[in-house]
């Protein structure tokens, strides 16, 4: 729910919902972070805006106990994963 609000609420927290902007495949993927510290799982996300300026929040791909600081290949792949589905609303 508070990762709801922060994206409702327009608010930056870049701990819990931030962009994944590894390469241009990528483009408007972010990830919800949770348990960050502990199972650190993660949804990789698409964002996407109508026409009116809507957000849409597209939740794509579980991905869980991220171990390391830094991505791995698996992680910049599922990325790349999200980035390259195309979302019809």
């Amino acid at each position: 729910m508070y990762i709801a609000e922060i994206i409702l609420g327009g608010f930056k927290n870049n701990d819990l919902y931030d962009k994944e902007d590894i390469n241009a495949k990528c483009k408007d993927v972010t990830a919800m972070k949770f348990f960050k510290g502990q199972e650190n799982d993660r949804i990789y996300c698409k964002e996407i805006y109508t026409p009116a300026g809507t957000l849409i929040v597209v939740t794509s791909v579980l991905h869980k106990r991220k171990k390391n600081t830094e991505l791995s290949a698996r992680e910049k792949a599922l990325i790349e994963k999200v980035g390259g589905y195309q979302y019809e609303i």
